[in-house]
């Protein structure tokens, strides 16, 4: 039985490929995001397996169904790129891995906090040039600082705690609040008094139609000045332009993004040698007080075994018509 995978990397097939001696799947490789472009290149197999930026339309997802694909597994917690409606109308199962490595990602989301407080790495770069001037690179203790969590699932859950331990206020959004939670100090409040009222913002929310731009020129206005604003989450929860007026007006005072509204034309790939033409990114990576990496929150070797585990352990359910270990990564 053959997958096909696509926007895979070296570092996808060396999971995989592992984690494939369990299972015995011929798997089939494409460098290449899905899309319209490439969907009728997929040929005898009954799995397709996606990652974040693939196009998952009811215009692919036809031609998947019609040349027998029977199961999308995505490789990622997201799916605001898949057209459910669309899947479920064609019979296709949709899996995917609700909770690779919450820890990977939540540890990430403070480190951009830290790397912009304390500028370690303007310091890094200052210090190869033999420039030990400590100029420039003044911060701010993180303890007793008020930080607002939107999204208290398995990863704003996991930040939750880790802050608390850095005896930081802990402010939390969530439609579902978790008691436990509450116990140990966490404070839930309505979204708009944890925007208005935190020193630092950090989104873990998903992308939906009630959140996509969440952070916007409105909201944005009602925030404290100087704020830090760090999403590892998805970046459509992020009006990117209102930003940039947030940041050219020092209404935000830091910016961590490990996640972009475009980055579908940029992450996962080596653009050195090119000419980038999207303005935004660009003026964001202009500014001093703005961290932006590629969506690297989840890249850690537990996070990466755990994702090739629960992908092809869900196929193979799928397949068999058996128990699935994880009922909750199907969609």
């Amino acid at each position: 039985m053959k997958i096909t995978f696509f926007s895979t990397k070296p570092y996808d097939k060396q999971f995989f490929d592992a984690c494939n001696k369990d299972y015995g799947f011929e798997i089939e490789y494409y460098e290449t995001h899905l899309g319209p472009h490439i969907v009728n290149t997929v040929s005898d197999s009954i799995a397709v397996c996606a990652f974040v930026n693939d196009k998952l339309s009811a215009e692919v997802l036809e031609v998947l169904a019609a040349k027998g694909v029977k199961t999308i597994a995505l490789r990622c917690a997201g799916f605001n790129n898949v057209d459910l409606e669309a899947a479920k109308k064609l019979g296709l199962n949709v899996c995917r891995v609700p909770a690779y490595s919450p820890d990977a990602v939540a540890e990430f989301a403070l480190s951009l906090m830290l790397t912009l407080n304390r500028k370690t790495h303007k310091a890094y770069n200052r210090v190869r040039e033999q420039n030990f001037s400590l100029n420039g690179l003044l911060g701010f203790n993180m303890k007793g600082k008020k930080v607002g969590i939107i999204g208290t699932g398995k990863i704003g859950y996991s930040l939750c705690k880790i802050l608390l331990g850095m005896s930081c206020t802990v402010f939390a959004y969530d439609l579902f609040k978790k008691n436990e939670l509450e116990t140990i100090g966490v404070e839930y409040l309505p979204l708009d008094e944890v925007i208005k009222l935190s020193d630092i913002l950090s989104l873990h929310c998903p992308l939906n139609d009630d959140t996509y731009h969440l952070i916007n020129e409105e909201t944005i206005a009602t925030m404290k000045p100087g704020v830090m604003i760090i999403n590892t989450g998805r970046g459509a929860l992020i009006d990117t332009r209102a930003a940039i007026e947030g940041l050219k007006t020092r209404k935000i005072g830091y910016l961590g993004i490990d996640v972009y509204e475009q980055e579908d034309k940029l992450f996962f790939r080596d653009l050195s040698s090119k000419i980038i033409t999207d303005d935004d990114i660009q003026r964001l990576m202009s500014f001093p007080n703005v961290l932006v990496t590629a969506h690297q929150a989840f890249f850690t070797n537990e996070a990466l075994e755990t994702i090739a585990d629960v992908t092809l352990n869900s196929i193979d359910s799928l397949i068999k018509g058996s128990t699935l270990r994880d009922p909750s990564v199907l969609l």
